[in-house]
């Protein structure tokens, strides 16, 4: 397994983390806790030691759940989780209602210390190794929630941090107070907005960057075809990229990656992870598993190192394709 830095903060981090959120069951049609703890625990033992969670990835059950499997396990693992969506106050932008709590954005400091303190209790530990502001909101200044995160840093609560879901401007205010370690954003080969400005900036500032839905919540393995259906509650079953007319036109573009797969030996999600930590500026791809299978397959893509040839070729392929896909 590789490892690269998260920003400036001395924190060396597998370039593919566990992602949590499936495992929280919510929006994912269910989970089964002890497959996660063997899941997470199979990452662990191979080296994989970023997981990425939130208190909102279930309502708390996936912390939870990662609390179970990292016991006696701690010092090998980077525990990274966020804070700003909040149910235990009716405070900021209201966000969305959902398993009978109304969720805000809000990311006033002492909110914030009552959630990590929640974290750190589900989490069965006594610091948090990163923790990220999950989305920003309107009514808390930027440099204030900074301050409140430098704050929790100088208690020994948390080692580095981070932030999710922003822009230029939020990033720009945030790094005004203190040091931002990284950005953590969606982004794949089918969804690449992250390219225009925030990869820049966090290669010029030293800022970490890590990939959620690299795969494009499974789209991007070759293993959801046109006629997959998802369990009742699974999010995908309402996401337009998961038309059956967008799931063909993605099997298209991967038919066309089978002559790289079979040069580096690779499984189509492999290839997209290996892909996707090649990329400028790209450091890390956070990839979700329910199995120690995944698991370890999952790690393989973050362990091949593809040529400039090679990505030029996909790269090719990506820009025939993704402009028809929705």
């Amino acid at each position: 397994m590789r490892y690269r830095p998260l920003g400036q903060s001395g924190i060396e981090a597998s370039v593919v983390g566990f992602g949590a959120w499936a495992i929280g069951g919510w929006m994912w049609g269910g989970s089964d806790d002890g497959a996660t703890v063997n899941a997470i625990q199979k990452a662990i033992d191979i080296g994989m030691n970023l997981i990425d969670t939130a208190p909102a990835y279930g309502f708390g059950r996936s912390e939870e759940v990662i609390g179970r499997a990292i016991a006696g396990r701690r010092e090998k693992v980077v525990l990274a989780t966020k804070c700003g969506l909040c149910w235990h106050v009716a405070k900021g932008n209201h966000f969305f209602d959902a398993e009978g709590h109304n969720v805000y954005k809000y990311l006033h400091p002492d909110s914030i210390a009552y959630e990590v303190e929640q974290s750190l209790r589900r989490l069965k530990t006594d610091r948090i190794d990163l923790l990220q502001t999950h989305w920003q909101e309107t009514t808390t200044p930027v440099e204030e929630t900074m301050a409140g995160l430098m704050k929790l840093k100088a208690q020994g609560k948390i080692r580095a941090i981070g932030v999710s879901n922003v822009t230029i401007a939020h990033l720009e205010k945030y790094c005004s107070v203190g040091p931002v370690d990284n950005v953590q954003e969606r982004y794949s080969m089918l969804d690449r907005k992250l390219e225009a400005e925030i990869l820049p900036y966090c290669r010029s500032h030293g800022i970490a960057a890590l990939a959620y839905s690299p795969l494009e919540q499974g789209l991007l393995t070759g293993k959801i075809g046109p006629d997959r259906k998802f369990n009742e509650g699974d999010q995908r079953n309402t996401r337009p990229k998961f038309t059956q007319d967008n799931r063909k036109k993605i099997s298209d573009m991967l038919s066309e990656f089978q002559p790289v797969t079979k040069k580096y030996e690779l499984t189509l999600g492999q290839l997209a992870i290996a892909w996707t930590v090649a990329q400028p500026g790209l450091t890390h791809a956070l990839v979700g598993a329910r199995t120690p299978e995944q698991v370890i397959e999952n790690a393989g893509g973050g362990d091949a190192a593809l040529s400039n040839d090679d990505l030029r070729i996909m790269e090719q392929i990506i820009m025939r394709h993704s402009p028809g896909i929705k």
